[in-house]
Protein backbone atom coordinates (compact mmCIF):
# COMPACT_ATOMS: atom_id res chain seq x y z
CA UNK A 1 0.00 0.00 0.00
CA UNK A 2 2.66 2.30 0.93
CA UNK A 3 0.90 5.41 2.27
CA UNK A 4 2.02 6.56 6.09
CA UNK A 5 3.76 9.54 7.18
CA UNK A 6 5.40 11.84 4.50
CA UNK A 7 2.40 10.67 2.38
CA UNK A 8 -1.05 10.89 2.39
CA UNK A 9 -1.49 10.38 5.98
CA UNK A 10 0.79 13.82 7.17
CA UNK A 11 -0.65 15.83 4.17
CA UNK A 12 -3.94 15.28 5.70
CA UNK A 13 -2.72 17.15 8.99
CA UNK A 14 -4.23 16.95 12.55
CA UNK A 15 -6.84 19.21 11.56
CA UNK A 16 -9.56 15.98 10.98
CA UNK A 17 -8.49 13.82 13.75
CA UNK A 18 -11.46 12.83 15.90
CA UNK A 19 -11.22 13.05 19.86
CA UNK A 20 -12.23 9.25 19.97
CA UNK A 21 -10.24 6.14 18.95
CA UNK A 22 -12.23 4.93 16.37
CA UNK A 23 -12.64 3.85 12.85
CA UNK A 24 -15.89 4.98 10.96
CA UNK A 25 -17.52 4.58 14.19
CA UNK A 26 -16.21 1.35 15.25
CA UNK A 27 -13.32 0.73 17.68
CA UNK A 28 -10.06 -0.66 16.62
CA UNK A 29 -8.55 -2.50 20.19
CA UNK A 30 -6.44 -5.27 20.25
CA UNK A 31 -6.55 -8.24 22.28
CA UNK A 32 -6.38 -8.65 25.66
CA UNK A 33 -8.11 -5.22 25.87
CA UNK A 34 -5.32 -3.21 24.29
CA UNK A 35 -6.70 -0.18 23.02
CA UNK A 36 -4.90 1.62 20.42
CA UNK A 37 -5.10 5.56 21.65
CA UNK A 38 -5.12 8.19 18.85
CA UNK A 39 -2.19 10.41 18.61
CA UNK A 40 -0.54 12.83 16.80
CA UNK A 41 2.41 12.02 14.80
CA UNK A 42 5.69 11.72 15.56
CA UNK A 43 8.57 11.54 13.10
CA UNK A 44 10.65 10.71 15.72
CA UNK A 45 12.29 7.39 15.81
CA UNK A 46 11.00 5.59 18.90
CA UNK A 47 13.12 2.62 20.61
CA UNK A 48 10.26 -0.30 22.14
CA UNK A 49 11.16 -2.64 24.57
CA UNK A 50 9.54 -5.67 26.11
CA UNK A 51 9.52 -7.79 22.97
CA UNK A 52 10.25 -11.31 22.71
CA UNK A 53 13.40 -11.90 20.24
CA UNK A 54 12.07 -14.81 18.69
CA UNK A 55 8.25 -13.03 18.00
CA UNK A 56 7.05 -12.87 14.33
CA UNK A 57 7.43 -9.52 14.43
CA UNK A 58 10.95 -9.66 15.56
CA UNK A 59 11.73 -11.51 13.05
CA UNK A 60 9.97 -9.26 10.15
CA UNK A 61 12.24 -6.25 11.46
CA UNK A 62 15.61 -8.45 11.28
CA UNK A 63 14.83 -9.38 7.70
CA UNK A 64 13.73 -5.54 6.77
CA UNK A 65 17.16 -4.34 8.33
CA UNK A 66 19.17 -6.81 6.01
CA UNK A 67 17.04 -5.71 3.61
CA UNK A 68 16.74 -2.21 3.33
CA UNK A 69 20.21 -1.09 2.95
CA UNK A 70 19.56 2.98 2.33
CA UNK A 71 18.63 5.05 -0.35
CA UNK A 72 19.51 4.66 -3.90
CA UNK A 73 19.51 1.00 -3.15
CA UNK A 74 17.11 -1.73 -4.32
CA UNK A 75 16.80 -5.15 -2.68
CA UNK A 76 18.20 -7.97 -4.33
CA UNK A 77 15.40 -10.87 -5.18
CA UNK A 78 17.21 -13.05 -2.81
CA UNK A 79 15.99 -10.58 -0.31
CA UNK A 80 13.20 -9.54 -1.29
CA UNK A 81 12.04 -13.69 -1.37
CA UNK A 82 13.33 -14.05 2.03
CA UNK A 83 11.31 -10.87 3.31
CA UNK A 84 8.26 -12.44 1.65
CA UNK A 85 8.59 -15.82 2.94
CA UNK A 86 8.67 -14.13 6.85
CA UNK A 87 5.18 -11.97 5.29
CA UNK A 88 3.62 -14.64 4.18
CA UNK A 89 3.64 -16.70 7.42
CA UNK A 90 2.59 -13.13 9.08
CA UNK A 91 -0.60 -13.38 11.55
CA UNK A 92 -2.78 -10.74 12.09
CA UNK A 93 -2.04 -12.09 15.69
CA UNK A 94 1.62 -10.87 15.22
CA UNK A 95 0.14 -7.43 15.48
CA UNK A 96 -1.87 -8.00 18.12
CA UNK A 97 -5.03 -8.16 15.86
CA UNK A 98 -7.88 -10.83 15.89
CA UNK A 99 -11.01 -10.96 13.78
CA UNK A 100 -13.35 -11.30 16.65
CA UNK A 101 -12.41 -7.30 16.74
CA UNK A 102 -15.29 -5.12 16.72
CA UNK A 103 -13.95 -3.16 13.82
CA UNK A 104 -14.38 -5.89 11.86
CA UNK A 105 -17.71 -7.48 13.10
CA UNK A 106 -19.27 -3.33 12.64
CA UNK A 107 -23.45 -3.47 13.71
CA UNK A 108 -24.41 -0.75 11.49
CA UNK A 109 -23.45 0.98 8.02
CA UNK A 110 -20.58 3.65 7.64
CA UNK A 111 -22.71 6.50 5.75
CA UNK A 112 -20.63 7.99 2.65
CA UNK A 113 -16.87 7.17 2.53
CA UNK A 114 -15.43 5.91 5.87
CA UNK A 115 -12.04 7.39 6.65
CA UNK A 116 -8.92 4.90 6.98
CA UNK A 117 -6.48 4.69 9.86
CA UNK A 118 -2.82 3.75 10.42
CA UNK A 119 -0.51 3.21 13.13
CA UNK A 120 3.06 3.63 12.51
CA UNK A 121 4.10 0.78 14.16
CA UNK A 122 8.12 1.28 13.50
CA UNK A 123 10.07 4.12 11.52
CA UNK A 124 13.60 4.67 10.52
CA UNK A 125 15.64 5.96 7.85
CA UNK A 126 15.50 3.04 5.58
CA UNK A 127 12.04 1.91 6.35
CA UNK A 128 8.88 1.69 8.26
CA UNK A 129 6.30 -0.81 9.26
CA UNK A 130 2.83 0.69 9.01
CA UNK A 131 -0.76 -0.92 9.78
CA UNK A 132 -4.02 0.48 7.80
CA UNK A 133 -7.62 -0.31 8.99
CA UNK A 134 -9.95 0.18 5.88
CA UNK A 135 -13.64 0.31 6.87
CA UNK A 136 -15.87 -1.71 4.57
CA UNK A 137 -16.18 1.06 1.46
CA UNK A 138 -13.26 2.93 2.80
CA UNK A 139 -10.92 3.73 0.13
CA UNK A 140 -6.91 4.46 -0.60
CA UNK A 141 -7.33 6.17 -3.65
CA UNK A 142 -4.99 5.69 -6.70
CA UNK A 143 -1.06 7.00 -5.29
CA UNK A 144 2.39 6.42 -6.13
CA UNK A 145 5.67 5.23 -4.38
CA UNK A 146 8.40 7.12 -5.84
CA UNK A 147 11.85 5.58 -5.06
CA UNK A 148 10.48 2.92 -3.41
CA UNK A 149 10.03 -0.71 -2.39
CA UNK A 150 6.84 -1.48 -1.11
CA UNK A 151 5.98 -4.71 0.36
CA UNK A 152 2.07 -5.28 1.59
CA UNK A 153 0.43 -7.98 3.19
CA UNK A 154 -3.72 -8.01 3.58
CA UNK A 155 -3.70 -9.80 7.46
CA UNK A 156 -8.04 -9.62 7.45
CA UNK A 157 -10.67 -8.93 5.20
CA UNK A 158 -11.38 -8.69 1.71
CA UNK A 159 -10.23 -5.64 -0.74
CA UNK A 160 -10.07 -5.11 -4.30
CA UNK A 161 -6.81 -3.70 -5.91
CA UNK A 162 -6.09 -1.67 -9.11
CA UNK A 163 -2.47 -0.32 -10.18
CA UNK A 164 -0.48 0.53 -13.08
CA UNK A 165 3.11 1.49 -13.88
CA UNK A 166 3.81 4.02 -16.04
CA UNK A 167 5.13 2.75 -19.49
CA UNK A 168 7.32 6.00 -19.22
CA UNK A 169 8.61 6.28 -15.79
CA UNK A 170 9.95 9.57 -16.42
CA UNK A 171 8.07 12.28 -15.08
CA UNK A 172 7.27 15.02 -17.61
CA UNK A 173 7.53 18.65 -16.49
CA UNK A 174 3.96 19.30 -17.16
CA UNK A 175 2.12 17.37 -14.25
CA UNK A 176 -1.16 18.32 -15.86
CA UNK A 177 -0.52 16.33 -19.00
CA UNK A 178 -2.19 12.49 -18.62
CA UNK A 179 0.50 9.99 -19.07
CA UNK A 180 -0.09 6.05 -20.44
CA UNK A 181 0.09 3.24 -18.04
CA UNK A 182 -0.21 -0.26 -17.84
CA UNK A 183 -2.96 -2.15 -15.89
CA UNK A 184 -1.09 -4.27 -14.05
CA UNK A 185 -4.06 -5.48 -11.12
CA UNK A 186 -7.51 -5.37 -11.09
CA UNK A 187 -8.50 -7.70 -8.94
CA UNK A 188 -9.87 -8.86 -5.64
CA UNK A 189 -7.90 -10.19 -2.72
CA UNK A 190 -9.16 -11.94 0.31
CA UNK A 191 -7.04 -12.75 3.52
CA UNK A 192 -5.17 -14.89 3.67
CA UNK A 193 -3.05 -14.33 1.01
CA UNK A 194 0.36 -13.99 -0.74
CA UNK A 195 2.56 -10.61 -0.05
CA UNK A 196 2.58 -8.52 -2.88
CA UNK A 197 5.39 -6.57 -4.00
CA UNK A 198 6.03 -3.39 -5.46
CA UNK A 199 9.02 -1.55 -6.74
CA UNK A 200 9.97 2.34 -7.96
CA UNK A 201 9.14 1.48 -11.53
CA UNK A 202 7.27 -2.20 -11.80
CA UNK A 203 4.82 -4.29 -9.83
CA UNK A 204 2.01 -1.89 -9.58
CA UNK A 205 3.96 1.21 -8.19
CA UNK A 206 0.51 3.84 -8.64
CA UNK A 207 -2.15 2.01 -6.92
CA UNK A 208 -5.40 2.39 -4.98
CA UNK A 209 -7.68 0.12 -2.66
CA UNK A 210 -11.51 -0.08 -2.39
CA UNK A 211 -12.59 -1.85 1.13
CA UNK A 212 -14.97 -4.85 0.50
CA UNK A 213 -15.35 -5.67 4.04
CA UNK A 214 -12.93 -4.67 6.94
CA UNK A 215 -9.61 -4.45 6.41
CA UNK A 216 -6.20 -4.45 8.13
CA UNK A 217 -2.91 -4.67 5.89
CA UNK A 218 0.09 -3.99 7.01
CA UNK A 219 2.92 -2.53 4.86
CA UNK A 220 6.44 -2.54 4.65
CA UNK A 221 8.26 0.43 3.00
CA UNK A 222 11.64 1.28 2.06
CA UNK A 223 12.81 4.11 2.26
CA UNK A 224 9.54 5.97 3.94
CA UNK A 225 8.33 8.95 2.01
CA UNK A 226 10.12 11.76 2.38
CA UNK A 227 9.19 15.15 0.80
CA UNK A 228 13.23 16.73 1.83
CA UNK A 229 14.17 13.54 -0.27
CA UNK A 230 12.49 13.64 -3.30
CA UNK A 231 9.64 11.11 -2.40
CA UNK A 232 6.37 12.45 -1.94
CA UNK A 233 3.15 11.40 -2.61
CA UNK A 234 1.02 12.31 -5.78
CA UNK A 235 -2.05 11.14 -6.40
CA UNK A 236 -4.00 9.89 -9.87
CA UNK A 237 -7.37 10.08 -11.41
CA UNK A 238 -7.33 7.00 -14.41
CA UNK A 239 -8.95 7.30 -17.42
CA UNK A 240 -10.03 4.82 -20.06
CA UNK A 241 -7.45 3.84 -22.61
CA UNK A 242 -9.95 5.34 -25.58
CA UNK A 243 -10.39 8.13 -24.28
CA UNK A 244 -7.35 9.76 -24.88
CA UNK A 245 -6.08 7.87 -28.00
CA UNK A 246 -6.97 9.14 -31.49
CA UNK A 247 -6.55 6.16 -33.29
CA UNK A 248 -8.67 2.60 -33.36
CA UNK A 249 -8.24 0.70 -29.58
CA UNK A 250 -8.19 -2.78 -29.84
CA UNK A 251 -9.36 -5.24 -26.95
CA UNK A 252 -6.26 -6.07 -25.54
CA UNK A 253 -5.16 -2.06 -25.30
CA UNK A 254 -8.53 -0.90 -23.94
CA UNK A 255 -8.23 -4.09 -21.48
CA UNK A 256 -4.45 -3.33 -20.67
CA UNK A 257 -3.95 -0.10 -20.75
CA UNK A 258 -5.35 3.55 -19.17
CA UNK A 259 -4.42 7.35 -19.09
CA UNK A 260 -3.52 9.13 -15.46
CA UNK A 261 -3.92 12.46 -14.65
CA UNK A 262 -2.06 13.77 -11.56
CA UNK A 263 -4.47 15.18 -9.43
CA UNK A 264 -4.10 17.31 -6.18
CA UNK A 265 -4.56 15.46 -2.85
CA UNK A 266 -8.49 14.00 -2.92
CA UNK A 267 -10.40 14.49 0.64
CA UNK A 268 -10.75 10.86 0.90
CA UNK A 269 -6.82 10.25 1.22
CA UNK A 270 -6.52 11.69 4.77
CA UNK A 271 -6.25 9.79 7.47
CA UNK A 272 -6.19 9.15 11.22
CA UNK A 273 -3.20 8.56 13.05
CA UNK A 274 -3.32 6.09 16.13
CA UNK A 275 -0.85 4.60 18.56
CA UNK A 276 0.35 1.50 17.95
CA UNK A 277 -0.54 -1.15 21.03
CA UNK A 278 0.17 -4.67 19.71
CA UNK A 279 3.51 -6.52 20.55
CA UNK A 280 6.97 -4.74 20.40
CA UNK A 281 10.24 -4.47 18.19
CA UNK A 282 13.29 -4.50 19.92
CA UNK A 283 15.09 -1.92 18.25
CA UNK A 284 18.43 -2.98 17.41
CA UNK A 285 19.54 -0.98 14.26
Amino acid sequence: MGIEAGGLVEQGGDRHHNKVNVVGHHHVGYMKNKVMRKRKYCSKNRKVKHSSSDSALQRLFVSCRDVFKGLGTLPSPHRVQELCNVLDKFRPEDVGLSSDLQFFKPETEVKGTPRVTYTTIYKCNNFSLCCFFIPATGVIPLHNHPGMTVFSKLLLGKMHIKSYDLVDPIKNSDASQVRLAKLKADSVFTAPCKTSVLYPTTGGNIHAFTAITPCAVLDVIGPPYSKEDGRDCSYYKDHPYASYSAAKVTEEEGDNYGWLEEIEMPDNSEMDGIEYGGPQIIDTI
